[in-house]
């Protein structure tokens, strides 16, 4: 017989009996569909993550170098227009546009309260905040809207320096070159100070940070750049002997991520593909049972010229044809069932070609390995015993 006449022969036999041919092949769709959804939405994760550690929204890649003190109890920040003026003139290899990554919300600062240097420190506000007030009266939006070098002191920080709340309200507190006026007290364990956001920022101050971000030129090697940038700061950055600068090499953050993710992802598509075990110890006993009730057909094939090579290849091939096909109905609704999950998550899953290929090549597997015992036990049957 040949190959397209056994591929036949197989559709039919299975065909004969389709309720119970349906029911073996479940196991084999959940199991695929559950690998290919697990793999599908491990790929989108993996890469959103990677887009958005790797680039900015402009499609741009960048660095960032960050400043410690060695005086841990010194709130000064490490980085300022100096050390940016003298990246952009050092001509650093793809690098396109530098600046401070300033701090918007609770930051640490070095203070003049009270004639004495005071470590504090600060939350940003954009707006008056409701706030129980012990003292003094509460940020206008007045204040927000003209700048005024006003702030409120919390009251722990207040009775600290002058011992009540309200000798507090009224006095000055002077963060580098900006002096704010306390207009009020209010009750905080967070922070000791609270600032209106955009003065601030626009203060001298406010170019100022502990961290530098450095944007590459498209096509550019940022570790190149970032690696010079670096070796600039520790040679002349503006406080190079007050503490140390380190970059962060994504490079490598990334690599680790994505074996990570990819060494979850086949984790647990693999404790999922612990079911296509079980169904085919199913599609194994579907068979055996096809072979016992099919003893009079061998043996009218065997009587009529075929050969057992014959008889074992079109069991095999119903064992084939029965897990392609479950394969094929599980990666379809492994497919759907992850894009519907990406719905309702901020990713989209990805369907791999990895993906496809496991479906079908673990299906195959899966009908050769179960197949293949019940296929021999059918070629072994000897046509004289079949007679008896």
């Amino acid at each position: 017989m040949s190959f397209s006449e056994l591929v036949k022969a197989s559709w039919h036999a299975l065909i004969a009996n389709p309720k119970r041919s349906f029911l073996t092949t479940i196991g084999i769709i959940i199991g695929i569909a559950s690998v290919v959804t697990i793999m599908s939405l491990g790929a989108g994760v993996k890469k959103q993550m990677l887009r958005d550690l790797d680039t900015t929204q402009t499609g741009q890649q960048t660095a960032e170098i960050y400043y410690n003190s060695r005086d841990m109890f010194l709130n000064e920040p490490g980085f300022d227009n100096r050390d940016v003026t003298m990246l952009m003139d050092a001509n650093l290899k793809g690098v396109a546009k530098v600046e401070i990554l300033q701090q918007t919300k609770k930051i640490g600062m070095t203070a003049i309260i009270n004639d004495s240097q005071q470590a504090m420190t600060a939350d940003l506000v954009n707006k008056p905040v409701k706030q129980p007030i012990v003292a003094g009266q509460n940020l206008t939006t007045y204040d927000f809207e003209v700048k005024n070098p006003v702030m409120l002191m919390s009251d722990k920080l207040a009775t600290k320096m002058y011992t009540t709340a309200a000798n507090a309200v009224g006095t000055s507190v002077t963060v580098q070159q900006t002096t704010y006026t306390v207009i009020g007290v209010y009750h905080n364990k967070s922070a000791d100070a609270r600032l209106p956001k955009p003065l601030y920022l626009n203060s001298s101050t406010g170019k100022q940070g502990n961290g530098i971000k450095l944007t590459f030129k498209p096509g550019a090697q940022v570790s190149v750049g970032a690696k010079q940038a670096l070796h600039q700061l520790k040679k002349s950055g503006s406080h190079h002997r007050d503490g140390r600068y380190e970059y962060i090499d994504m490079g490598k953050l990334l690599k680790g991520i994505s074996k990570s993710i990819s060494g979850i992802t086949y984790f647990v598509a693999a404790i999922a593909g612990i079911s296509l075990f079980i169904a085919g110890i199913g599609v194994m006993n579907m068979m055996y049972i096809s072979v016992s009730e099919r003893t009079q057909e061998i043996g009218v094939r065997l009587a009529l010229g075929a050969t057992p090579k014959n008889i074992m290849m079109q069991f095999l091939l119903e064992a084939i044809i029965l897990t392609v096909s479950g394969g094929v109905i599980g990666l379809v609704i492994g497919t759907s069932v992850a894009a519907v999950a990406s719905m309702a998550m901020p990713f989209r899953a990805i369907v791999t070609p990895a993906s496809v290929a496991l479906a079908f090549g673990v299906s195959t597997a899966v009908g050769i390995v179960f197949g293949l015992l019940p296929a021999k036990q059918a070629a072994n049957k000897n046509l004289i015993d079949i007679l008896r």
